[in-house]
């Protein structure tokens, strides 16, 4: 017994076989074997920040993130189960974007420059200029698909996602219309991404957070000036 434990607590077993959320729940099924995602509305895993990765399946556990399937996983999942599976995909190399699309004038503007007009912040500022992600706070979104880039702005402009401190995202999915979140989600989503970029210690579970809705205690998350909502 003690040993069938040990070896469901890996990561690759937790994503190969659901651990103790089923087999028919396994985390291949829909972020494939690559944590490549499905190139529509499930989101590629490979390359992301295990805090990152860790805080989302706590948020989908607690009810921060809302989601049947993925809700139903992450409870489920013990704790160390969903530090291992986070650590598992993070180890992953970053996919190559597979798209060309480089998008208009005015969005690859939204995206590096923002709209300052508007209080919105650049994209860049902490999803970096080649979607590479800033920090561990911040995920990449190269290589994300665009229909789940989509997916999730409704969420947070409906304030069912709630994952994110200081509502930052909240905000800026309130400023932009439909048309810009579809153009903005396949240019980032098109990005060649990298290595991510440095910023200050920030929101990784290693390094401990202050936001009430993170899980997590300790020194609140450092957003970029930049990046920072404006009333």
């Amino acid at each position: 017994m003690e040993s069938t434990e040990r070896f469901a607590a890996t990561g690759e077993l937790v994503a190969l076989s659901g651990a103790g959320a089923g087999a028919e729940n396994a985390c291949i099924a829909c972020h494939g074997l690559a944590g490549e995602g499905d190139g529509a509305f499930t989101p590629r895993l490979a390359g992301i920040d295990a805090g990152y990765l860790e805080r989302q399946l706590i948020a989908y556990a607690d009810g921060r993130r809302r989601h049947p399937q993925m809700s139903y996983i992450a409870e489920k999942l013990a704790g160390r189960e969903r530090r291992a599976v986070a650590d598992y995909y993070a180890a992953m190399a970053s996919p190559r974007a597979t798209s060309s699309a480089r998008g208009s004038e005015l969005t690859a503007a939204l995206y590096h420059r923002g709209d300052p007009a508007r209080g919105l912040a650049p994209c860049a500022a902490c999803h970096g200029e080649q979607g590479e992600g800033v920090g561990p706070a911040n995920p990449p979104l190269a290589g994300q698909p665009q229909g789940y880039f989509v997916a999730q702005f409704e969420l947070w402009r409906q304030s069912r996602r709630r994952s994110d401190p200081g509502d930052v995202m909240l905000h800026v999915s309130q400023l932009l219309n439909p048309e810009e979140i579809a153009a903005i989600a396949a240019y980032a989503g098109a990005r060649p991404g990298g290595p991510p970029s440095r910023e200050s210690p920030a929101a990784s579970l290693a390094v401990r957070r202050g936001d009430p809705r993170s899980g997590a205690s300790g020194p609140p998350l450092h957003v970029p000036e930049s990046a920072r909502a404006r009333e």
